[in-house]
């Protein structure tokens, strides 16, 4: 089966974030599918751009996986510049359209650039090639900048938004959902009862499997500095971004700045600096940041935590669920979990690997990290245990790409 995924952000182990495209893609080949991912060269969320040289359109294979990579404007911010850089992509996919069904022929053309307007090129392209039409969902769109961003349904970005997610949800022969919780909003814009397929985020199990890469440096040293002074390590791995509620995390460590516990934040972001000042002011010495590791050094620097902090700001739109890979590496680390996030799925209580409270809720969040303490150790290794054996059972990509395949079929 040729299969042909169209995310505008979709990334690579060279290049990051976003990875899941990749790791589908990658389970799929090794099933004996020829695979073309097709992607913009500017995301914001990659740690390298592909380098084009100057042309409009880069061809490569990347772990037998064919990538095309389209040339578009350069924008920062969610602004003017960013909606340009998304109408260059989505007109690139109309006009390089009747050349990647007539070259590719794909059997199943899937819309996945977390914005919906990828779906009417795709369409196209399917109905040129005689393909199924697929349409995942990874964040709900346009509600997310409505309830996030509030702007008003009848602004006229939003609006074309809408029609795309009317449409997709229409015209799609199948969708899949990262998120679990949609069928009623999906059906709601018209998507058949019989269309809808979950599949979560997952994790590449032979990156946690083999033998781990030794933290070093920094924040090896510190970490193991605090082990020698027998803190309690509560951690936060991941970007310093509003939407993690870090001030409820330091809030916390305020109310225990006298008991034997630490509070590690590793990582950067653009809350970053700001939070590190707030430590400063009020002096929280039990506060630790550390600068980001690498990816392959990440299941050694969870190794350091005695507790995995995940939260999120409280949102009336994580009623359909959410999907942090920091929350699946946690548990893959086989670290107890202390989950101050209020959605409509939690695999924290579901997996039995650790302790959720209130949202935003600083007195909720140190109430948790007291009861953890006061487990002993062997107490916390078996709920850490039960993470990794759920992630290994159910949230790998071995697993989640043969699953996807069935909306395909």
């Amino acid at each position: 089966m040729n299969i042909l995924l169209i995310n505008h952000y979709a990334g690579s182990l060279r290049h990051g974030m976003e990875y899941r495209p990749y790791y589908l893609a990658r389970e799929w080949h090794r099933l004996g599918h020829q695979v073309r991912i097709v992607a913009s060269a500017r995301s914001h969320v990659r740690a390298e751009s592909p380098r084009l040289g100057g042309l409009s359109r880069l061809d490569e294979t990347i772990d037998g996986i064919e990538y095309t990579w389209f040339d578009t404007p350069a924008y920062s911010g969610n602004g003017a510049t960013r909606a340009l850089n998304m109408a260059s992509f989505v007109l690139r996919l109309y006009r390089e359209g009747a050349s990647l069904a007539r070259d590719f022929k794909p059997d199943v053309v899937i819309a996945s650039s977390t914005y919906p307007l990828d779906i009417w090129p795709a369409h196209r392209i399917a109905r040129l090639a005689g393909a199924r039409l697929l349409f995942e969902v990874h964040d709900l769109w346009p509600l997310s900048p409505m309830e996030l961003g509030g702007h008003s349904k009848w602004h006229p970005f939003i609006m074309l938004l809408q029609a795309a997610e009317n449409y997709a949800c229409r015209h799609s022969d199948a969708v899949v959902s990262i998120l679990p919780k949609v069928r009623d909003h999906l059906e709601a814009h018209g998507m058949a009862p019989d269309k809808l397929h979950l599949v979560p985020n997952g994790t590449d199990p032979a990156e946690w499997l083999r033998e781990a890469l030794p933290l070093a440096g920094p924040a090896a040293e510190t970490l193991a500095a605090l082990r020698r002074r027998g803190q309690f390590v509560v951690g936060f791995a991941g970007s310093h971004g509003v939407a993690n509620a870090l001030d409820t995390y330091l809030d916390a460590a305020a109310m225990m700045r006298h008991e034997p516990v630490a509070f590690v934040l590793a990582g950067g972001g653009p809350e970053k600096a700001r939070l590190q000042q707030r430590a400063r002011d009020e002096e929280l010495h039990n506060v630790v940041f550390i600068n980001p590791v690498p990816k392959n050094h990440v299941p050694a620097l969870l190794q350091f935590f005695d507790l995995a902090y995940i939260g999120l700001q409280r949102q009336p739109l994580f009623r359909f669920g959410v999907a942090p890979n920091k929350l699946i590496d946690y548990m893959m680390a086989a670290r107890p979990v202390l989950y101050a996030i209020e959605s409509g799925n939690d695999l924290v209580t579901e997996s039995g690997c650790g302790v959720a409270v209130r949202a935003e809720d600083a007195a909720a969040v140190a109430k948790g990290v007291r009861a953890m303490l006061a487990m002993d150790a062997e107490q916390r290794k078996t709920m850490g245990q039960r993470g990794k054996k759920f992630v290994l059972e159910n949230l790998t990509y071995p697993v989640l790409g043969e699953r996807f395949l069935k909306a395909c079929a």
